[in-house]
């Protein structure tokens, strides 16, 4: 059984109303939680692709990206656990994993099966919480894996979700 159903949370899929990139985060966390994610992307079978700037190259240890001086070029982690479906991780911070996945990429059930089986791949691997926000309304959760139920549940009532230009969400 699915852990979350498209009827259920379309709202929280809807680009005009989440903004098309939500912000995904794993708070609280240390090099090692950023190792930990890095491991399971190159053991997981994903594509993925590593780059600073405009450079690809081979992904380094955790410690090497996140100890790189603050001037450097942006490092990116390109991850994709589906055929058309890219996440994008953001590995700037040693206390907060950040990502952030394409709502155009997830419609359907089939899109919900995704992005929940990517939060809970990393979210049992960290043993941690993993929440999903709208674009840049990063204090208010609407879902996420909960570490304690094994699986993503809602933390957010769907129909209360406001239109991103209401709420600046996306801009």
């Amino acid at each position: 059984m699915p852990d979350l159903l498209w009827d259920d949370v379309r709202n929280f899929f809807d680009p005009d109303l989440m903004g098309a990139l939500p912000d995904v985060s794993v708070s609280g966390a240390s090099v090692d939680d950023w190792q930990a994610v890095f491991d399971l992307v190159r053991s997981s079978g994903w594509t993925w692709e590593y780059s600073e700037g405009c450079v690809r190259m081979p992904l380094p240890s955790a410690h090497e990206v996140l100890s790189r001086s603050p001037d450097a070029d942006t490092a990116l982690l390109k991850v994709w656990p589906a055929k058309d479906v890219q996440v994008n991780f953001w590995p700037m911070s040693v206390g907060e994993i950040d990502f952030d996945v394409d709502l155009r990429e997830l419609q359907g059930q089939e899109g919900v099966d995704v992005l929940c089986g990517f939060l809970g791949a990393i979210g049992h691997r960290l043993g941690r919480p993993v929440l999903m926000t709208g674009e840049g309304d990063r204090g208010n959760p609407v879902l996420g894996f909960d570490p304690e139920a094994g699986h993503v549940v809602l933390l957010a009532d769907p129909l209360g979700v406001q239109p991103a230009a209401a709420t600046g969400w996306g801009q």
